[in-house]
């Protein structure tokens, strides 16, 4: 029995809430409930943000992702760049070399082609930096009112060395969780925008691909367990994601959590843990602890790592519970949201 407990809502529906896309326990409920039992398999089951296949001898990566951020434009971005980075990230994570994506635009009637070709050219300048290629899609069109001017679906290829087996399920006790920067800066830059908040400084989105950033941390040799881009549900509910997969409890550190000052008050004036906020350019890697300190060194000679932090730890208490230790020395229970607090943010 788990020493920690919390009472939880209870959410019985048989129509989709706007939870269900927030990547938190709705999202999870739906994917345990509805898909799995539909399209399950040993691939599906695992659970993690892309497929491994094995196909003539050659181990890919698969995966795809969907974008439906409201604004368009946003301070260091716009739905395209962030359909690159997202899909490029999920698949970096995972241990590939990102290769080919595929795009599928759902467009409004009545959408501005200078807005289109906007974005387009994002999305080539992105694939540029990723080094990837867009290599086939597709495009639909429907009735104005229909889908806030554009919509994106783009999926992702890549290579993965076959020697490397990175899943949510592989976090050990004594092992540590390390983030490669300040958390929250895409969910409220998101925000602001949205509403037309203003901050005393500019709050940019952290949209940006990972894959450099990976692949220097593969090179160290480190003994990595799993890594993964902590956007829909924030650090929270990506470190929630791992503690029930490997069976574990996870403790963080408050303290040690890197925070601008601007999106903690932010945060603070809107009622908002930073936790659960989305992130589009961070990373979190659970990995050995003789090997904690240079897999943090070598993040932080990274341009996306220099902010990068050992914020907390794998623990053999309260299995499959994030937990974290405050400011004040205290301990308190970090469950996944049922509800989004910033929907349509990516």
């Amino acid at each position: 029995m788990n020493p920690l407990t919390c009472p939880l809502p209870v959410f019985d529906t048989e129509t989709i809430l706007m939870g269900h896309g927030g990547g938190g326990r709705l999202s999870a409920d739906l994917f345990r409930n509805v898909f799995l039992p539909a399209f399950g398999n040993s691939i599906l089951g695992r659970a993690d943000d892309q497929a491994f296949l094995e196909i003539g001898g050659a181990r890919l990566a698969f995966t795809t992702d969907s974008f439906v951020v409201k604004p368009l434009f946003f301070r260091g971005g716009d739905i395209g760049s962030l359909a690159v980075h997202g899909t490029v990230n999920d698949l970096a994570v995972g241990g590939a070399t990102p290769l080919f994506l595929s795009a599928a635009f759902i467009l409004e009637e009545g959408f501005p082609l200078e807005c289109l070709r906007r974005i387009v050219s994002s999305m080539r300048e992105a694939a540029q930096r990723a080094s990837v290629q867009i290599v086939t899609g597709d495009t639909k069109v429907v009735e104005k009112g229909s889908c806030d001017g554009m919509f994106i679906n783009t999926a992702g290829i890549g290579i993965v060395d076959t020697h490397l087996h990175l899943s949510a399920d592989q976090a050990r006790p004594g092992d540590v969780v390390l983030l490669s920067g300040p958390i929250g800066d895409h969910g409220i830059a998101i925000l602001a925008e949205r509403e037309g908040l203003s901050f005393e400084a500019d709050i940019v989105s952290d949209t940006a691909p990972l894959h450099s950033l990976v692949a220097d941390l593969l090179a160290t040799g480190a003994t990595i367990r799993c890594m993964r881009d902590p956007t829909r549900g924030g650090v929270a509910s990506s470190c929630n994601e791992i503690a029930q997969t490997s069976g574990v409890g996870i403790q963080l550190e408050e303290k040690a959590i890197p925070l601008r000052e601007e999106v903690r008050g932010a945060c603070e004036l809107l009622g908002l843990d930073p936790l659960y906020i989305a992130n589009e350019g961070k990373l979190l890697a659970i990995c050995a602890p003789e090997d904690a300190e240079r897999l943090l060194a070598a993040m932080q000679r990274h341009p996306q790592g220099a902010g990068a932090s050992r914020i907390g730890s794998i623990t053999s208490a309260n299995s499959g519970l994030l937990t974290m230790r405050t400011a004040l020395g205290a301990t308190r229970i970090v469950d996944m949201l049922a509800n989004d607090p910033l929907p349509r943010i990516c």
